[in-house]
């Protein structure tokens, strides 16, 4: 690697050593745990040393799509349960909800999901394929709405490069938030990007499932900003 690519690549991971996310404290209940135990070598994957091999995790080849940060796991339920002919993977980092949400997947009898806890930035970086992924999915990240927090936000350069990596020619990127400052932030980066396209909002693939935060954020009054961009 010529000495100034390596040096980029090491202020490029220096920055990332800022996270988007903070493992808030919180207790699993009893079934969390036994669920987590039980399920984890069903749906679970474990970081590899290298990238995964995702027609080995699923056992099949099919179009596969990625959530970061699914909470509470409405959205990618209902994405499984709709499109059984589609691989479904979660990234989270709160082993609560991921309990939670293996029990409501074992439940709903889904054989297309499997479920990375882990930071979202390192499996993107480290642990997937390159063009790996039809859909890309970030729905409601933390905003971060204190100005000294906002560098902590997912969604910026750094992670688009990310994406553009991991997504399919023809791939779909979807972002959705709730915070209007944000919003700004995202429609600012994303038109700089000439390998991503804006696909217009009567041609977006379906939709999406409404999730919880989004219902909140409306209870809120919050306007609903959604970005769908097609990997060039």
């Amino acid at each position: 690697m010529p000495e100034a690519q390596d040096t980029a690549l090491h202020k490029e991971n220096h920055r990332r050593a800022i996270r988007s996310f903070v493992v808030r404290a919180g207790r699993m209940t009893p079934g969390q745990r036994h669920a987590l135990e039980r399920l984890w070598p069903h749906y679970g994957l474990d970081l590899p040393g290298g990238e995964f091999d995702l027609d080995q995790a699923f056992g099949r080849q099919a179009p596969r799509a990625l959530e970061i940060g699914f909470g509470m796991g409405d959205a990618l339920l209902a994405l499984a349960t709709d499109h059984p002919g589609q691989d479904f993977i979660g990234v989270e980092v709160y082993p609560p909800g991921i309990g939670s949400f293996l029990l409501r997947v074992e439940q709903a009898g889904l054989t297309n999901v499997r479920v990375v806890c882990a930071d979202a930035v390192q499996v993107l970086t480290q642990h997937l394929p390159t063009a790996s992924l039809d859909r890309l999915l970030v729905l409601f990240p933390d905003p971060w709405p204190k100005k000294r927090h906002h560098k902590r936000r997912l969604v910026n350069a750094l992670f688009l490069n990310l994406a553009a990596r991991v997504l399919t020619p023809g791939g779909q990127l979807q972002i959705a938030t709730d915070w209007a400052d944000y919003a700004t932030a995202i429609g600012e980066v994303l038109p700089t990007r000439p390998d991503f396209t804006p696909i217009e909002a009567d041609s977006i693939n379906a939709g999406r499932p409404e999730t919880k935060y989004e219902r909140r954020g409306q209870r809120l009054g919050h306007d609903i900003h959604e970005f769908v961009y097609r990997r060039q």
